[in-house]
């Protein structure tokens, strides 16, 4: 190769790519400038990271000049098309990990870049490409809204037919649901002679109700205990909501097969059979779930999506828009769900993805659901204005619906809890069993309880100008049906809070609801007959004479979005959903001085909803980029400190040094220094780069003693070395140029193979291989200053969505700081200091994060869990990690040549389970958040 076309590659490959970050600029430097450039580039910038060509002696950079004028040495692929064929050829996440978003988009680019250049610039083929790019994501979106239609009509059709089941069957088509054998009759007190009830069927027309009960109570625990069966067999990440796994999921962290294909169909069939069981949960929080696996599943089809998590995610906030799209009926709805409470990046095209998806969605549902295919799901019409001396009680309902969410959270992850640390965990199918046969066995004896959530809202949402339902527009008997509402919604609330947790789809939301419009119907019929009884009262001033003025169905509907806005503490999506299930527009400022009464009241007593609770009690690393955390710290404050960190030495480490540093431990990835001696930061690389070449240098015949080199020096002195073979996009099978041959010659003297700074002193073995990893080093990572507060990262961290960030300071490895050490900060500082050095009990902290912290209610903070420290005084967010254990003498470990990797992994106390992302401390000393950040 001519040193003419070398260059020319080289040039090719160079690209600049600037970032502000605050105040900060981070430069990625180009691959091909010169150390000169370099040189004059980091005085320029005091924390970028050096390169380890900046220590190089002139004569050693003539020769590497010289090596490539030859062509003998292998161009650098960082930024060059080669690293973007590795990076496109390879698995790059696994499981409990979260994305770099930053990298991701990069990849994205690199990939519509090449698209738009590879049959040059402005060229038809050219064009043809970006259309057909441009057309695979509304292609995409079309498929997904279709089958989350098609499977949201399943969900509904069977599910009603299954709940009918349980009273009986119609006489002249056994396999339709009551609601269309006795089309017509609304009213729930009508009798419909189309329709047995098996006590009639058994017994003839003398009936027993006793019969009926029985039979309610069988089917509803056959139905409830083959859900939990197919749950737990088959699909275990199929139980519960899914809501919050599934924010989790949008905001950068992996689960695999939480999204897969039999999770899909699992839940799917579970939804009926829960639903049908007549349980205290929804189906409509688990439909966000069912939305997104349907999401995840067909962009297989595109490798556009499917090998970049980052675009991935943009049609998973799509998919989630949708599932509460068709479980609501609310397609506008369900698109501002998804950007107030689920989506953490969402951008304006999503937006419009979202409203297609969710229309393509609610239109197939509409035409081939006979049950629910109409527009407005509980539509009432509300003959009566709303008066100012409503607003009173209004607010009282918003103030009902903040302190039943704040209960439900309190309650709920006691109960949770308790369900883990008891042996209920080891009996799903039994728990199940039970609590189905209980509830079913309770909720027969109140009308009110006996019939489905959702023909229960139908009703109390009504003006009883249109039908009665089960008495409560008898005036007579008022006194009779408020003591039943009474006695429902403590039933509901008792079995919601008890039921939400158990091995079977469950949502909140329906629940939730039930709870509000109950109180809301108890609190309208109390007020209208106080107005009718007291007509003169100065409160009732604007009220017309001899005519009452308040509806109860308002307050029913008042009370049921404020209670679901109580519990997921949102406001704007509500409002609008509510409207799109009702189909009524005249009372948008109560709505609003409902949800925002609810919102205030329950941010008293601790931010988030029940979504964040469930996030907090499972020990997601999940940053909520919508509230703005106060913790008074910085980086330096935060961070892990370089002495707890392994790292790699530049050079000087084998084929099976690195080996054992993957085996040893869970780690995430390793920063990369100079030397020992040195802590000047060369780059980063990730476990999944490391573990994908070694893979592909074994393939080559890589040996374990190999030498293994971070930068381009391969070797020193005249002989060079080789790129053994070039990795082409039209042939998978060759490897990507980062195996290298030795020299042929055997002229090489007895010389130690690495000096005493673990640099490479001479070259390997005649003939041998070495390992090059420097294509796939990230050499200008996201780093800040030591003293940066502890606030701009975590904006750094909700914005940009790296994995990690290296703090930095002259050049050198300070720290590194994870989504990790935020939430333990943040954990920390939520109260103050005080219980800490008392050992008072952390009763906000989720049980295993207090004992993980060694901060239970029978354990004090006895001092830094992360042994001595150079600093004087302990740091106080680091406080939370632990009690006073530390590796041995607190000094840093670097897996460096020979023994080095081995003594500091081995520092480790044996049994304990090494820290996923920063390679530090066991995880069982620190806040134990799930997966590597």
């Amino acid at each position: 190769m001519s040193a003419q076309k070398v260059n020319r590659a080289d040039t090719g490959s160079t690209k600049k790519l600037y970032h502000a970050v605050a105040s900060e600029r981070i430069l990625f430097k180009e691959a091909g400038e010169s150390v000169a450039q370099r040189g004059r580039q980091g005085s320029d910038q005091e924390t970028s990271a050096p390169s380890i060509d900046e220590n190089l002696s002139s004569a050693e950079s003539s020769r590497r000049q010289s090596a490539h004028n030859t062509g003998l040495l292998a161009a650098d692929h960082t930024n060059g098309a080669a690293e973007e064929d590795v990076e496109d050829d390879r698995v790059i996440y696994e499981d409990f990990t979260t994305i770099d978003w930053m990298k991701d988009l990069m990849r994205d680019y690199r990939r519509q870049n090449r698209m738009r250049t590879q049959h040059g610039p402005g060229g038809r083929m050219s064009n043809f490409q970006m259309l057909f790019d441009a057309t695979q994501s509304w292609i995409l979106i079309s498929i997904i809204g279709i089958s989350i239609g098609l499977v949201a009509g399943w969900i509904d059709v069977v599910a009603a037919w299954l709940g009918d089941i349980r009273f009986g069957y119609c006489s002249y088509e056994w396999h339709i649901s009551k609601s269309i054998c006795c089309t017509g009759q609304w009213d729930a007190d009508a009798s419909c002679p189309a329709w047995n009830d098996w006590s009639s069927v058994i017994l003839g027309s003398r009936g027993w109700g006793l019969v009926n009960w029985i039979f309610y109570i069988l089917f509803s625990t056959l139905f409830a205990s083959a859900c939990a069966f197919i749950v737990t067999r088959l699909a275990p990440y199929a139980a519960g909501s899914g809501s919050a796994e599934v924010k989790t999921i949008l905001g950068g962290f992996i689960i695999k097969g939480f999204l897969g294909t039999k999770t899909l169909i699992v839940k799917a069939a579970g939804l009926p059979l829960m639903v049908a069981s007549g349980l205290a949960v929804g189906k409509e929080g688990p439909m966000i779930h069912v939305a997104c696996c349907v999401g995840n599943v067909f962009p297989r089809l595109f490798p556009k999506y499917w090998r970049n998590e980052a675009r991935k995610r943009e049609i998973l906030s799509a998919a989630s828009g949708a599932g509460i799209a068709v479980a609501f009926g609310a397609p506008i709805g369900g698109v501002l769900f998804s950007l107030e409470e689920l989506s953490s990046f969402f951008p304006a095209k999503t937006m419009v993805r979202s409203f297609f998806c969710a229309l393509v969605a609610t239109v197939t549902l509409q035409l081939i659901d006979p049950y629910r295919g109409k527009r407005v799901l509980y539509a009432v019409t509300y003959s009566r204005p709303w008066h100012f001396f409503e607003l009173i009680f209004f607010i009282v309902l918003g103030v009902f619906g903040g302190l039943i969410g704040v209960l439900l959270i309190a309650v709920n992850r006691r109960v949770q809890l308790f369900r883990k640390k008891s042996v209920l965990k080891l009996h799903p199918l039994r728990e199940v069993a039970v609590l189905a046969a209980g509830t079913a066995f309770i909720c027969y004896l109140n009308i009110f309880t006996r019939v489905d959530s959702s023909d229960l809202l139908e009703g109390l949402f009504r003006e009883c100008e249109e039908a009665d339902f089960h008495g409560i527009c008898n005036r007579d008997g008022r006194g009779r049906v408020i003591a039943s509402l009474v006695v429902a919604l403590l039933m509901r609330i008792v079995l919601t809070m008890i039921t939400f947790g158990i091995k079977i789809p469950a949502g909140i939301f329906i629940p939730s609801m039930v709870w509000g419009a109950l109180f809301g119907r108890v609190l309208g019929m109390t007020v209208q007959s106080w107005q009718e009884h007291d007509p003169g009262n100065t409160l009732f001033y604007s009220c017309p004479p001899d005519e009452s003025c308040v509806t109860p169905g308002v307050y029913a509907l008042l009370g049921a979005i404020g209670a679901l806005g109580g519990v997921t503490r949102m406001t704007l999506s509500l409002t609008v959903v509510m409207f799109e299930l009702t189909g009524t527009l005249n009372y948008i400022v109560p709505c609003m001085v409902t949800l925002m009464t609810a919102k205030i009241v329950g941010d008293l007593f601790g931010k988030g909803g029940f979504a964040e609770m469930q996030i907090r009690m499972n020990r997601y690393p999940f940053l909520d980029p919508r509230e703005d955390e106060v913790v008074g710290l910085t980086a330096s404050e935060v961070m892990t400190p370089s002495e707890e960190v392994v790292c790699f030495v530049v050079s000087g480490m084998t084929v099976a040094d690195i080996e054992e540093a993957l085996q040893q431990a869970k780690y995430k990835g390793f920063p990369v220094v100079k030397s020992m001696d040195d802590l000047t930061l060369v780059g980063y690389i990730s476990k999944e780069d490391l573990k994908y070449a070694l893979d592909k240098a074994k393939q080559q015949g890589i040996r374990p003693a190999a030498p293994v080199f971070f930068d381009e020096r391969l070797s020193s002195g005249s002989n060079l070395i080789r790129p053994q073979r070039n990795f082409s996009v039209s042939d998978p099978t060759h490897m990507p140029s980062f195996v290298f041959t030795g020299p042929s010659s055997s002229a090489l003297p007895p010389a130690p193979l690495f000096d005493k700074d673990g640099i490479a002193s001479r070259n390997p073995a005649p003939g041998g291989k070495l390992l090059q990893l420097v294509s796939f080093l990230d050499r200008a990572p996201l780093h800040v200053h030591p003293k940066v507060s502890i606030e701009l990262v975590m904006d750094l961290f909700k914005k940009l969505g790296p994995r990690y960030i290296i703090v930095l300071h002259m050049g050198k490895l300070k720290g590194i700081l994870t989504k990790k050490d935020i939430l333990i900060a943040m954990y920390g500082e939520e109260q103050h200091e005080e219980p800490f050095a008392s050992g008072a009990s952390l009763s906000w902290l989720p049980a295993d994060l207090a004992r993980a912290a060694g901060l239970g209610s029978d354990s004090t903070a006895s001092g830094s869990l992360l042994g001595p420290r150079r600093a004087a005084g302990v740091s106080r967010a680091r406080k939370l990690r632990g009690a006073s254990g530390a590796f041995g003498s607190a000094t840093w470990g670097t897996a460096g040549a020979g023994s080095s990797s081995r003594g500091s992994l081995e520092d480790a106390s044996v049994g304990d389970e090494v820290d996923d992302e920063t390679n530090l401390i066991p995880l069982s000393r620190r806040g134990s958040f799930k997966g590597g950040t």
